[in-house]
């Protein structure tokens, strides 16, 4: 048996082109290669966009917390896949936020694959908070060679 380190789960390690600062999903925690994945992310309050959203009361973006979904779609559609695969966010549909999320808090991020069509890839995606869903929607993302 191989004993596996933290390093081991981080996203550029399932395809994920992204490089700080905008890599928005801290490891991943699950996957099924094009069918779903499992990642988190925790915001730790020094991030720069906390100092103006909204100084003296921060919480995350909610596009800070769509494109961490959508990142996770990402993985999902291209991890384990062999070859480098890239996707272009086509489509936010139906986003919901049941809730803030604040500086510190554990995110768990979900996506799973509900559809194929014509090079697009939708999928279901939530983000949780001690269980509780904190956003919800669909994303579709487009294949890309770029």
């Amino acid at each position: 048996m191989v004993a596996l380190k933290p390093s081991d789960f981080h996203p550029k390690n399932f395809g994920l082109p992204h490089a700080e600062p905008f890599v928005f999903v801290d490891t991943v925690d699950g996957t099924r290669s094009g069918e779903w994945a499992r990642c988190s992310v925790c915001f730790g309050a020094d991030r720069d966009f906390f100092r103006g959203h909204f100084p003296g009361n921060p919480i995350v973006p909610g596009v800070i917390l769509t494109e961490a979904l959508a990142q996770t779609a990402g993985i999902a559609a291209g991890s384990g896949s062999g070859a480098m695969r890239r996707f272009l966010l086509s489509a936010i549909r139906s986003m919901k936020f049941k809730r803030a999320v604040l500086p510190g808090e554990l995110v768990s991020l979900e996506a799973a694959k509900r559809g194929e069509m014509a090079g697009l890839f939708q999928f279901e995606t939530v983000a949780r908070v001690n269980g509780e869903v904190v956003a919800e929607g669909q994303i579709v993302l487009t294949e890309t060679g770029l």
